[in-house]
């Protein structure tokens, strides 16, 4: 007699076996999982075991005591968190005499002020890249294709190389630096732009605007309904206004002399050609990305928003690009966890990110084991974070797609 899972009746000798068959599945496949992990753990402390053992034998002790002593070296840029005006972090410049794991801090700084300016940057120009692929434009359309396939073809190391000695290195010095609309300065010391600078004095009026200003900001990414977005972009608008004309907040320019230039915030050389180098390269594979995409879309998508009448711009930017993102998300994703492990390639230009200071570090106390593990926890730690927000944005564009 063979019993019918799916028919067999509460209660019944057949829906018993079924639970007791069911039970067993699970619990043996609970101990599959567990063994496997019991099973890496091991692996994995028998072998910091062994690697514990042969540095003892030639006398080298495995630990992290070294972050606490004084580094005696300076990093070019960076800044690193000081405790040292109260109870709250604050940041600052890094100096010889901050510690080891200051040093670390200042590296991770770096690294993070490149990602975080590529990842926004790459995202435009690839998207942008991605749609002229297929404009209707001769020009812009093998413009894009011979961008794309260039970029694509060789390597990053090749192009960071390329952007810092023959672009970088050869704008003109301070003294006769290109000034571009809205205060922008671009010389061999660097790009230097206008910044936000404030000079509230603490009050309850400036920091009840401020955080007003930010739960705007927050209710304008998190509020999914389109309507309660307007409001918070008018709320975001008119208390940014009422800060600048309060004096709260002001636009500081960058002023140039002859030999550095003051004011304003500014990128480094180094910084300049890495940003430079990640971004277009990171750009030219989003584009296929989004290329890719586009293509998938049925046919009929755009016969539909012609026969309504909508120009070629329209349709992409209300009806392609809304359908593409929710797609593409999760490879993009994938793009810009290589994009921050990428920065670690601004050794070979003397960028001081994460790994340039490891180095640095390492050789100045030969814990070199021990930096490595922190590199490449730090660059795991980041390349999760960044997973869990693409997972977060996917999750919450599906959810906002479905809604409609």
């Amino acid at each position: 007699m063979i019993i019918n899972e799916t028919n067999a009746a509460p209660g019944s000798v057949g829906c018993d076996q079924v639970r007791s068959r069911r039970f067993r599945k699970r619990l043996r496949h609970d101990a599959i999982q567990f063994a496997i992990i019991a099973l890496v753990v091991a692996l994995i402390g028998l072998l910091g075991y062994a690697v514990k053992e042969g540095l003892a034998q030639k006398g080298i002790k495995f630990s992290f005591a070294f972050l606490s002593n004084a580094a005696g070296f300076d990093i070019s840029e960076g800044k690193t968190f000081s405790l040292s005006d109260g109870i709250f972090p604050a940041f600052e410049a890094f100096t010889s005499d901050r510690s080891n794991g200051a040093a670390f801090i200042a590296g991770i700084f770096n690294t993070l002020k490149v990602a975080v300016l590529a990842i926004i940057l790459s995202t435009v120009l690839g998207t942008l890249l991605g749609v002229g692929r297929l404009s209707t434009n001769w020009v812009v359309r093998n413009l894009s294709f011979w961008i794309v396939e260039f970029v694509r073809n060789t390597p990053l190391l090749i192009q960071l190389v390329f952007w810092y000695f023959a672009v970088v290195l050869h704008f003109p010095p301070l003294a006769a630096a290109a000034k571009w609309y809205g205060g922008v300065i671009i010389s061999q010391q660097g790009l230097y732009f206008p910044a936000l600078s404030w000079s509230g004095d603490g009050s309850g009026i400036s920091i009840a605007l401020v955080s007003a200003t930010w739960v705007a900001i927050v209710g304008f990414i998190v509020d999914p309904v389109k309507g309660m977005r307007r409001v918070c972009v008018v709320a975001i608008v008119a208390l940014v206004g009422v800060l600048f004309a309060s004096g709260f907040l002001s636009i500081n320019y960058p002023v140039a002399s002859k030999f550095q230039a003051s004011g304003g915030t500014s990128l480094s050389p180094e910084m300049a050609a890495l940003l430079l180098a990640i971004v277009v390269n990171s750009a030219s594979y989003i584009a296929e990305i989004v290329r890719g995409a586009i293509d998938a879309l049925p046919k009929g998508q755009w016969e539909a928003a012609g026969s309504l009448g909508l120009s070629r711009r329209n349709t992409i930017n209300d009806i392609v690009l809304p359908q593409v993102f929710r797609v593409v998300l999760p490879s993009f994703g994938n793009q810009y966890i290589g994009l921050t492990k990428n920065t670690a390639l601004g050794i070979a230009i003397g960028y001081p990110d994460l790994f340039n200071v490891y180095g640095t570090v390492a050789n100045q106390t030969g814990h070199s084991l021990e930096g490595i593990v922190i590199v490449m926890v730090s660059y795991l730690l980041l390349s999760w974070i960044i997973s869990a927000i693409v997972s977060w944005a996917n999750s919450r564009l599906n959810q906002m797609g479905a809604s409609r």
